[in-house]
């Protein structure tokens, strides 16, 4: 038979025990809502970056369709529009181009001969050079730019050019073979091999 002693131990003993599991218990709720809270701000920062991102997918969509389709505008009569598409393959995020013209989509290299991509080329030039923080020297050199397009639309594009270069104080340097889009440059120096060496004439 126990002792009243004893028993009192005992019982002591196994208070002790409970108030220290408790207190186990304790501890773990509260890690457990630390580990919440630390869960719902990783959820709220993983939500604010993929709002951010899908509000500057949006953003970079309209800048580059809206500048690129008013220059397809300026130079054709009937012109594409430019169909910008962000998507995700193989955990990357692509960006689409692609020409919409009367509810129908086509590959822009495929598109007019070459023409359009000509234009469509040179918008994305000036729209990724308008969207640089900060902007980088405003200098841009082009190569044959217009070789695809037809001698009215090269009118019309050179016109373009140059009301871009005028309106956004951008210096094009363009090399070109095409008289039309030469006319409307500000100074022309022309390059000429003789005798295997380069000779340049202003003209």
């Amino acid at each position: 038979m126990m002792d009243t002693k004893s028993l009192r131990s005992r019982l002591d003993k196994q208070k002790g025990k409970r108030l220290q599991i408790e207190k186990g218990i304790e501890e773990k709720e509260l890690e457990l809502k630390q580990t919440n809270r630390t869960l719902h701000r990783h959820e709220l920062a993983r939500e604010v970056v993929r709002e951010v991102g899908l509000k500057t997918q949006q953003q970079l969509q309209f800048h580059i369709s809206d500048i690129t389709s008013l220059a397809l505008e300026s130079v054709f009569n009937e012109p594409y529009q430019l169909k910008v598409e962000f998507v995700q393959r193989r955990n990357k995020t692509e960006c689409d181009l692609k020409f919409v013209r009367e509810d129908s989509e086509m590959d822009p290299l495929t598109a007019s001969g070459g023409g359009a991509v000509d234009v469509a080329a040179f918008a994305l030039r000036i729209a990724s050079w308008s969207m640089a923080h900060p902007r980088t020297r405003a200098t841009i050199i082009l190569d044959e730019p217009l070789r695809f397009l037809s001698v009215d639309n090269q009118e019309k594009a050179s016109r373009m050019i140059k009301e871009i270069s005028q309106r956004l104080g951008v210096q094009f340097i363009i090399v070109t073979h095409e008289s039309t889009l030469a006319s409307y440059a500000d100074k022309v120096f022309e390059v000429s091999i003789k005798k295997g060496k380069s000779k340049v004439i202003a003209t």
